[in-house]
């Protein structure tokens, strides 16, 4: 389960699946352009959440667990993206 503070981008319940799989190409850009190899095992858990939603709390896990300065590029730059589509965000349906 993922826990409410983490359902943010494509981990929120409310998308459809074509939607989550943008969201989740998305992240996955952003985190390899910006963590690069540090980014490969989050990246392999969202590309594989793709195709298996049961993969996306592992996805979710694997990014909480990236070194915090990593993280909070990736969050921030994501969020700066989400903000240009409301869909993206919490509060955007």
């Amino acid at each position: 389960m993922i826990p409410t503070a983490d359902r943010w981008g494509p981990f929120r319940k409310d998308l459809d699946e074509a939607e989550r799989r943008a969201c989740l190409r998305g992240l996955r850009a952003t985190a390899r352009l910006l963590a690069g190899p540090c980014a490969v095992e989050p990246c392999r858990l969202l590309a594989r959440s793709e195709t298996d939603p049961a993969s996306l709390e592992s996805a979710n896990r694997a990014l909480n667990a990236m070194a915090a300065n990593d993280r909070r590029q990736i969050w921030a730059a994501y969020a700066a993206l989400a903000r240009s589509d409301p869909t993206l965000t919490a509060g955007g349906r």
